[in-house]
């Protein structure tokens, strides 16, 4: 079993509750962690017998452009397409991370972590 991290994928986007996020967006981050079975991989040395971090990051690019008022919604929207895309994914964690957020403080960010394990 191995993990494959894909780490600070920094993406603008319009979710949020409010009409002005909906609007005027921003800054999120994106944190993703997934485990697989990577000694195929390690042998043979070729990107079909591992999970393709490109596809992950493509992924989470293309529903992070998909507004919801929740980032729980966004999160769970990416695992189900990792579970859906990518076979070999036996567990997988995704952290969706507002960048200050609009909460009345000087606070650097909101993150929701969800994890799923096949």
């Amino acid at each position: 079993m191995g993990k494959i991290q894909v780490n600070n994928i920094k993406i603008y986007s319009n979710h949020g509750c409010l009409e002005e996020e909906a609007k005027i967006g921003s800054w999120y981050r994106v944190d993703v962690e997934v485990e697989a079975d990577l000694t195929k991989s390690s042998q043979t040395d070729e990107l079909t017998d591992t999970v393709d971090y490109v596809h992950l990051n493509y992924i989470v690019k293309q529903e992070m452009a998909i507004r919801s008022k929740l980032l729980e919604e966004v999160a769970q929207r990416i695992l189900n397409r990792f579970f859906d895309e990518l076979l070999m994914i036996d567990k997988a964690i995704v952290k969706v991370a507002k960048i200050n957020p609009p909460i009345g403080g000087n606070v650097e960010d909101v993150t929701i972590i969800l994890e799923q394990s096949r």
